[in-house]
């Protein structure tokens, strides 16, 4: 399971009908619920598709302060192994049946893409809204551990009382935008090394 979180000025809905509208054509069906704080986002091969095998997955939308949480649930493979697997067997037996699952052979190679298609669909709707991984305008604050006072990120020490906020200023994830821990070199979240940009 994928999960990434989105810091800005958007919705879990404005995601989801950005899902529909790509996905909801062809050999794909998709399949909206819930409302603007939660919705869960189903796509999946029509019944009987015209080529291919069957493949769904789920994508949950939640509004968190500031952004959305995104979380990609794991791809359900039914069908397009098994007609990789008929489109192989038939190769072995007779290279020139390539010719007639052509159309299987694309629809199956496009489903395995679909994970990275939906990820990067999902980046492609926040970057135009100016959404990002980084921290939000209004959640980019720390408080001071002596008097709770609330302080731009950046600034030294305490805008109240002085004290130092060195270690106390917090950052995201560049990969998912999960908020750290200054000492996290790994994301809990996406296990990736926090040092390296993308």
């Amino acid at each position: 399971m994928d999960q990434k979180i989105y810091h800005g000025d958007i919705t879990p809905s404005e995601i989801a009908h950005g899902l529909l509208a790509f996905f909801h054509r062809g050999n794909y069906r998709v399949q909206q619920v819930g409302n603007d704080e939660a919705v869960t986002v189903q796509i999946a091969t029509v019944q009987n598709p015209i080529s291919g095998g069957q493949t769904a997955m789920t994508v949950r939308l939640q509004k968190v302060t500031d952004g959305v949480s995104v979380t990609i649930g794991q791809q359900a493979w039914f069908g397009v192994a098994a007609s990789l697997g008929t489109t192989a067997i038939a190769a072995l037996r007779n290279p020139f049946s390539l010719l007639g699952r052509l159309d299987d052979l694309a629809q199956d190679i496009e489903s395995l893409q679909l994970k990275d298609k939906v990820l990067q669909l999902i980046d492609n709707l926040a970057r135009a809204r100016g959404v990002d991984f980084e921290l939000s305008e209004r959640l980019n604050r720390l408080a001071c551990d002596y008097c709770l006072t609330a302080n731009p990120v950046g600034e030294p020490s305490c805008i109240a009382c002085g004290a130092p906020l060195g270690e106390q200023q917090p950052f995201t994830c560049t990969r998912c935008g999960f908020v750290l821990k200054r000492n996290e070199s790994i994301c809990p979240n996406c296990r990736q090394d926090t040092r390296i940009p993308l």
